[in-house]
């Protein structure tokens, strides 16, 4: 194995640990909640199942995609509702799928510059309520009608009005730069790499088959944190999304849900919409070691790229992994644990089919040689987010946490954590187990 690290800092960031609320699929567990209150109750449940006093903590960075203008800086208004002392500053990040991977590499540098020793970085998001609005003809009359002074002044408010112009405006769900829908964009780039929907649709069943046996071996407990979900507090104990009693049958059955009537992602080998918070506790070395505590993983090399988003939305990963391996000297047969976001079963094996390819090589990433197979025995073996689920802001920090806790379960060394985005963006980074 090469050098493990090229740039050894002065102060080492670590993960001491992560956890998450249980994932629920939207307009379930988590229904009448805001993303504030999932923050809240991830923010709460590290924090009071750990060993460290909430004074010590000098920094928050939370991840939300989809935010509420209530709580726009929704990480000061999680930490404040989870009783974290006023006097930490919080602040909220947002890069579609990869918030809280953001969130955990702002955590990062802050150690690393000697800005702060211990940092809480973490995600929320729900989409059980997202924000609708008017659309854009009737705000701007309502916002007019601010200075409307007089009754001829209301009486020519809807003047110019058309009955559609009053309806609600539900956020849309395309590439604004494209016009295209995430899972459009799936659709041709597996066409174009040759990904059969036979393909996607064992992939996404393997998913779920992964998901399930780490739910029922107890292999995920050490990262979920019960949920008391009011008015009644009922308690929510883990995720709701994976199908354990799905089939190659079932899946067959389910129609494109993006192109038809001959595309090939469908409901079923795509990630579902979900609610869900995730934090994790980042510390210099030293100060983990003065507090008592001992770190799960250092946090390495990390990278974030960004491409066409008209043909490689999705392709981060492909372009992340080999940058963050060259940093380090590693190629994937050093690493242990593999951790890729599963947008859909169509990206993750595209990514795959596109790290083993000579030709995506030398095209795309200006090398001789292909970066090489990932071995599927060490590849989001605990399920991804096609079966756990995916809250936007909140995914890249179970990825990290799911990382280092795979490290010790599997007596492994290195993980490397990946992930696309929105916008053409990916993210890759490494973990190094912390020594016994």
């Amino acid at each position: 194995m090469a050098n493990q690290s090229t740039n050894h800092n002065q102060h080492e960031a670590v993960i001491v640990d992560g956890a998450r609320i249980p994932f629920q699929r939207s307009g379930t567990g988590y229904k009448k909640l805001m993303a504030y209150d999932l923050g809240r109750m991830a923010i709460e449940g590290l924090i009071g199942r750990s060993a460290i006093d909430g004074r010590d903590i000098d920094r928050i960075i939370m991840g939300c995609v989809i935010q509420d203008v209530n709580t726009s800086n929704v990480a000061r208004e999680s930490a404040m509702g989870a009783g974290l002392p006023k006097s930490i500053p919080a602040h909220t990040v947002t890069q579609a799928c990869i918030s809280s991977n953001q969130a955990v590499s702002s955590a990062v540098n802050l150690i690393r510059s000697g800005q702060a020793r211990v940092v809480l970085a973490g995600g929320t998001e729900t989409m059980s309520d997202i924000p609708i609005r008017f659309r854009r003809k009737f705000r701007r009359k309502l916002l007019d009608a601010q200075k409307y002074k007089s009754i001829s002044d209301w009486l020519s408010f809807f003047k110019g009005l058309r009955p559609s112009d009053v309806l609600p405006e539900v956020p849309s769900i395309e590439e604004f730069s494209t016009g295209e829908t995430m899972g459009e964009s799936c659709d041709r780039m597996a066409a174009h790499f040759g990904i059969s929907r036979k393909a996607q649709d064992e992939y996404a069943l393997r998913s779920h088959q992964l998901a399930a046996r780490a739910t029922s071996e107890g292999w995920l407990e050490p990262e979920l944190l019960p949920a008391g979900v009011p008015p009644d507090f009922e308690t929510i104990e883990q995720d709701n999304g994976f199908r354990e009693d799905t089939s190659m049958e079932k899946l067959s059955k389910l129609n494109p849900a993006f192109i038809k009537p001959h595309g090939t992602v469908t409901a079923g080998n795509s990630s579902f919409l979900t609610d869900g918070a995730s934090a994790s506790l980042i510390m210099e070395e030293e100060k983990a070691r003065e507090l008592g505590l001992t770190p799960r993983a250092y946090l390495r090399e990390y990278t974030y790229v960004a491409q066409d988003p008209v043909d490689e939305l999705l392709l981060g990963p492909a372009y992340a992994t080999p940058k963050v391996l060259d940093s380090m000297g590693l190629t994937l047969t050093d690493i242990d644990v593999f951790e890729f976001h599963e947008a859909f079963a169509g990206q993750i094996l595209t990514v795959l089919k596109a790290l083993d390819s000579e030709k995506f090589a030398r095209e795309k990433l200006g090398r001789e040689q292909k970066v090489g197979a990932v071995p599927m025995d060490r590849f989001n073996c605990w399920g991804g987010s096609l079966s756990l689920g995916h809250p936007f802001g909140a995914t890249g920090a179970r990825l990290v946490t799911t990382a280092a806790n795979r490290l010790h379960h599997e007596d492994g060394t290195l993980a490397l954590v990946a992930a696309c985005a929105a916008g053409g963006q990916g993210h890759a980074m490494v973990l190094e187990r912390y020594p016994a």
